[in-house]
This record gives C-alpha cells, sequence and structure tokens, in this order.
C-alpha cells in the first residue's frame, strides 16, 4: 500500500512539473469567505513559487454577477452546484485539463457526475454540506424540529440567518409543502406572506461568519451553513444542530475555471493540490463541511467524523438545488423589498 501510495504521489508531482513549466506565478482565487485555510494557499506557494491572491465572496449570485462584471480576471472559482449549472449553460466556464489532474481519484463516487455537470467536464467538488437550525440549549427549551419553529414571534431578534435569497425562498418552500426546484411565478407568489413574516424576526444577515452572533450570544437560533455549526458544536455542546423536519437539501461547492482565465495551468494545479488527502485534511480541519474526498477522510479523526453538522447521522437521501434561470430576478427582488420593508 505505501508503495501504491509512493507511485501516486510521485505522479502528481510529475504533472505538477509539467504543469509549472508553462504557468505563471500567480493564480487569482475568487472563493467563498472563511473557506481555504492560509495554511492551504501558503503550502502550494511554498512548493510552486505561486502567489496565491485570495477575494472572497458571500452568494453564488454576488460571485456571477461580479465575474459577468469583468472588473477582475479569475483564474479560479468557487460556485455551488446551482450556480456552476447556469454557468456551464451560458459557457461561462473553461474544461478542465483532468490529464493533469490525477488526484480525481480520491473523490469519492457520490460527488461525481452530479446534474450541475453530468460529463463531469467543468467541475470538481471541493467541500458538501447542508443548511440546517442551530439551536443554544441553554437558552431554548422550547422544542426546535423545523423552519416553523425558528420563526416565531417570541423568537424576534435572536435569529441569524445565512445572507442568501435563493436559501430564504427554498425554506419558505418547504413549510408551503414546495420542493427545492419548484420556483416559479406561483410559487414566488405563494412563498411572499410567509417570507414578509419571517424577515422582520432576524436580527443578523450573515453569509460570511453567521457563528458568530450565536458564539457571541447576540442570538440563539440560527439557520446557518453545517460547517459553520460544525465548529459552533466543537467549541461547546450546547449547540445542536438539526436538519428542518419541512425540508432540508445538500450543496456541493465546487473549484471551475472561468473561460479565459489569464492563468488557467495554475488553477489546474491548485485543484490537482487541494485534491491531495493531507491538504484536503487540513480543510477539513479548519472548516468541517462534508468532506467529499473519500481519501482525506481516512485521514479524519473518529471525532470529527462523530461530528453531527458534518456528518449528520442517519441523514436522508437530499437533493440539490439546480438552476432556476430568469426565476432567480424575480427571487433577489421579492427578498430585497421585504428587507427594504422590514
Amino acid at each position: 500500500m505505501k508503495s501504491i501510495r509512493r507511485v501516486l504521489a510521485l505522479a502528481s508531482l510529475a504533472v505538477c512539473s509539467v504543469a509549472l513549466s508553462g504557468a505563471d506565478k500567480e493564480l487569482n482565487l475568487f472563493a467563498w469567505s472563511e473557506y481555504v485555510p492560509a495554511k492551504v494557499i501558503e503550502g502550494f506557494t511554498k512548493e510552486t513559487g505561486i502567489k496565491v491572491n485570495y477575494e472572497t465572496f458571500a452568494s453564488g449570485e454576488e460571485m456571477l454577477a461580479k465575474l459577468l462584471a469583468g472588473g477582475a480576471a479569475y483564474d479560479l472559482i468557487q460556485p455551488p452546484d446551482y450556480m456552476a449549472e447556469t454557468m456551464i449553460k451560458n459557457g461561462l466556464l473553461a474544461p478542465i485539463d483532468f490529464s493533469r489532474v490525477p488526484n480525481m481519484a480520491n473523490l469519492a463516487p457520490e460527488f461525481l457526475r452530479l446534474p450541475h455537470d453530468p460529463a463531469q467536464k467543468f467541475t470538481v467538488p471541493y467541500m458538501a454540506g447542508t443548511v440546517g437550525i442551530v439551536v443554544n440549549t441553554e437558552r431554548i427549551k422550547t422544542p426546535i424540529m423545523g423552519y416553523a419553529d425558528v420563526f416565531q414571534p417570541r423568537h424576534k431578534n435572536r435569529i441569524v440567518v445565512v445572507n442568501d435569497n435563493r436559501e430564504l425562498i427554498t425554506w419558505a418552500l418547504y413549510v408551503a409543502g414546495g420542493q427545492t426546484n419548484e420556483i416559479n411565478a406561483a410559487s414566488i407568489a405563494k412563498a411572499r406572506p410567509i417570507l414578509a413574516r419571517w424577515i422582520p424576526l432576524i436580527k443578523v444577515f450573515d453569509s460570511d461568519s453567521p457563528k458568530t452572533a450565536l458564539l457571541n450570544g447576540d442570538c440563539d437560533l440560527g439557520i446557518v451553513w453545517s460547517g459553520e455549526a460544525a465548529l459552533l458544536y466543537n467549541e461547546n455542546k450546547k449547540f445542536v444542530y438539526v436538519l428542518p423536519v419541512e425540508g432540508a437539501h445538500r450543496f456541493v461547492d465546487l473549484m471551475a475555471i472561468p473561460k479565459g482565465a489569464p492563468n488557467p495551468a495554475a488553477a489546474t494545479l491548485f485543484i490537482d493540490y487541494v485534491l491531495r488527502p493531507e491538504v484536503s485534511k487540513l480543510i477539513s480541519d479548519a472548516f468541517p463541511y462534508t468532506n467529499p474526498n473519500a481519501a482525506a477522510r481516512k485521514l479524519l479523526s473518529a471525532e470529527q467524523l462523530a461530528n453531527p453538522a458534518s456528518y449528520p447521522p442517519g441523514a436522508p437521501v437530499l437533493g440539490a438545488m439546480r438552476a432556476i434561470g430568469k426565476e432567480a430576478a424575480q427571487v433577489d427582488k421579492l427578498v430585497t423589498d421585504l428587507k427594504s420593508a422590514r
């Protein structure tokens, strides 16, 4: 087994040397906030000499808007699955040269050829997770099982949620009996009165670090990314994670190269570097989402694998968000209008 690992490591290094011969010494990374550990960037730069410029966004919609604005030339981006689907359909991503990504073999098969990229040509899984409810059980004594339990008048100004319009309307549709991707004029109209009741109850909208409001005691309930919930659980077991009974979905955040990226060889090299088990483990150590890298999971501790937010026990098979086309603008307008009116 050790000899096989050594061969794979040498092969990866050989690919790196080939890629480096033509790569620029810079990589412009556009990624989620609090998602790429400094140790990973530093290790990549030390090994390759490639400087990484790391710029962040707080939602897939923000990422796409800035990319389309053309104000900056990015080499590597981290779109969520549904946003990648939109980008692929509109010719905004470049095919990845997988001959230079031997560490793709480390990924679990269940994370490959997903609906957003069925031919597996344009994207590589980075981390996966869910969006669920965090309850401070020292402060909240009533059972919290779903969204309807969170958005109660008695919890006004004690709630933090991710600042993501697509997420917000999806939660409302779950409560109304709808489906994850059932977004049209009729369902948006059905979601409006629900969101109109909910939004005035929310104290904090925060996609970058929603755990902060829970840690400092400003909020007692949160609907947050599962990695944030996992960090809260590690900090204090009073923070309990709940998948809402009305419905939940799995997201997969990806690595992709925008069409026309100035440094695609450097981007490809970074993708392969991140997929090394020991590097992927560093990501799980810092940001404990669900790791799609099967080889990296073998390096995680029993405690990490038992974190109920990172790897929910007995969780049902969850669907994923899909691209919704022109309805995305209607969703953004609805939520923006309701926020302005509160």
